[in-house]
């Protein structure tokens, strides 16, 4: 909540320095411009950065730092304040998230005064934001984890149910739809092994860094760290506080994740169409036209594309507020509110897609006919001809790719075997040594899925080993996911119980 109140002249001067370095008070354009945006940017932070506050305080009271007396005055009125109390209220002329808690605690306990021994604000505000970064990525995770199991689910239903293959958006191979949705089952598995792998690096404590090269203050940073459920130090004191590279990681991610699942959702538009007609969203992932009636559009597939357009956006904006010279607050204001924006963003377009695929229809008899009606079966004929006719494949080929532009208004299932024989000697000089029954195998879809037993092609064995394969790296996945969670909600719990025996 955010009030436009004018503010006690003592404690805004408190908290903003005012009559010290600075001699006035900021304008009322600076506050509602730079100030507000700021503050929009950072509200999210404030139960995070009540936690490194917390942190702070006990180890800086364990270490002397702060003397003991005001120390448990401080830390007493913190834990207050992250009751989030009625009387907290962010007010734009406080500033940021910081000195707006700051403000609050000013108002009650003179201690205030030893909250930031040895620190800058930034580095509050950088511990929150990785706490959050933290806690969002663990819940992306899971959402990631969820889709994919849905994709697997629908491929194994799936993995006989025959379409056409598409490239160029023409006809090409025959194929299962459960096999083109395990095509963007993997891409996910790779999304999560970025996450993962992002994780272990962001979940490096930036606490006791002072600005830019520590303090004469102790500050006790593995202490700290611990209580936070760090798994260690960001080494370097100066990068602890100003690193930006990961969290251009992080939208890398965000925004490979998206477009995969744009890709995914473009296709299925394409699909749904009434030239296609190959799938259905439910009636719950559709809306209607206003103007014509016997439109039922897909307008969650259309709202997942728009999602992978933002995301190109963002990822150019963070990375384009990263780029200023080190040691410059400007390369983080908007991101500590459009990162968390955008991994939420995304997360709801990832859950939407799983609700989508859970509910979509897939029109067998459609997809059947489509590969029957046209010459989807070419390359079996030509690599059949390579197997039992005699022909190298490149000779095959230009017999096939002959017959296709004779015959292109006809389905190749016309195709009858004196007629290949003809054409054979017609177009290659030589007498073709295949059977009736060997031309019928090669025209048949469901032989054609099943002859490819090769890893990652369409047979049954295929699928099944490709299924059971993410399955299981989505399992373990989970349990390392899931024991993560746990470790950070008892790391807090633990946090939360320490400081309240402490003032107890």
């Amino acid at each position: 909540m955010t009030s436009h109140e004018p503010q006690p002249a003592s404690i805004q001067e408190k908290v903003l320095e005012i009559g010290i370095r600075l001699k006035t008070a900021p304008s009322d354009r600076l506050i509602n411009s730079a100030f507000a945006a700021e503050l929009s940017h950072q509200a999210h932070l404030f139960e995070a950065m009540g936690l490194a506050d917390i942190a702070h305080t006990l180890i800086a009271i364990e270490l002397h730092t702060i003397p003991k007396s005001a120390g448990y005055q401080l830390l007493a009125q913190l834990l207050e304040l992250q009751k989030k109390p009625e009387t907290f209220v962010m007010m734009l002329a406080r500033g940021d998230i910081y000195t707006n808690r700051e403000a609050w605690l000013a108002e009650r306990t003179d201690a205030t005064g030893w909250l930031g021994a040895g620190r800058a604000r930034r580095e509050a505000t950088t511990t929150a934001f990785v706490l959050v970064m933290r806690h969002t990525l663990v819940e992306f995770t899971e959402t990631l984890i969820a889709l994919a199991l849905t994709m697997i689910q629908q491929a194994e239903h799936h993995k006989l149910s025959i379409m056409p293959d598409y490239t160029y958006l023409q006809a090409a191979q025959p194929t299962t739809f459960g096999h083109y949705l395990m095509g963007f089952t993997y891409p996910l598995l790779r999304d999560l092994e970025r996450l993962e792998s992002l994780l272990v690096r962001l979940n490096l404590s930036p606490m006791g860094c002072g600005s830019t090269n520590g303090s004469r203050l102790l500050q006790g940073r593995q202490q700290m760290a611990d209580l936070l459920g760090f798994n260690g130090l960001i080494p370097h004191a100066r990068d602890a506080m100003w690193q930006a590279d990961l969290f251009i990681e992080a939208t890398s991610i965000l925004t490979t994740c998206a477009i995969n699942i744009s890709r995914l959702a473009e296709d299925l538009q394409v699909y749904s169409t009434q030239e296609f007609a190959l799938v259905e969203l439910d009636d719950r992932h559709a809306r209607a036209s206003k103007i014509m009636p016997q439109k039922k559009n897909p307008f969650a597939l259309t709202h997942i594309r728009g999602v992978a357009n933002k995301m190109i956006g963002v990822l150019a904006s963070i990375a384009a507020s990263a780029r200023t010279p080190s040691g410059q607050p400007d390369n983080r204001l908007l991101i500590y509110g459009e990162l968390p924006e955008a991994m939420q963003t995304v997360n709801d377009a990832v859950t939407l897609m799983t609700e989508v695929l859970r509910e979509i229809s897939f029109n067998a008899d459609r997809g059947r006919a489509l590969v029957e009606s046209g010459w989807i079966l070419a390359t079996d004929l030509a690599e059949t001809l390579v197997q039992e006719g005699g022909l190298d494949f490149r000779s095959a080929h230009q017999l096939v790719a002959f017959l296709s532009s004779e015959y292109q208004h006809k389905s190749i299932l016309e195709l009858d075997h004196q007629t290949l024989i003809n054409f054979g000697e017609i177009v290659l000089g030589q007498r073709l040594s295949i059977t009736e029954a060997l031309l019928k195998s090669a025209l048949d879809a469901t032989t054609a899925i099943q002859a490819r037993t090769e890893p990652g092609g369409t047979a049954t064995p295929c699928m099944d080993n490709m299924i059971a394969e993410c399955r299981e790296r989505l399992e373990s996945c989970h349990e390392k996911n899931q024991a993560n969670k746990i470790y950070f909600a008892r790391k807090q719990h633990d946090l939360w119980e320490r400081a309240k025996k402490e003032v107890g």
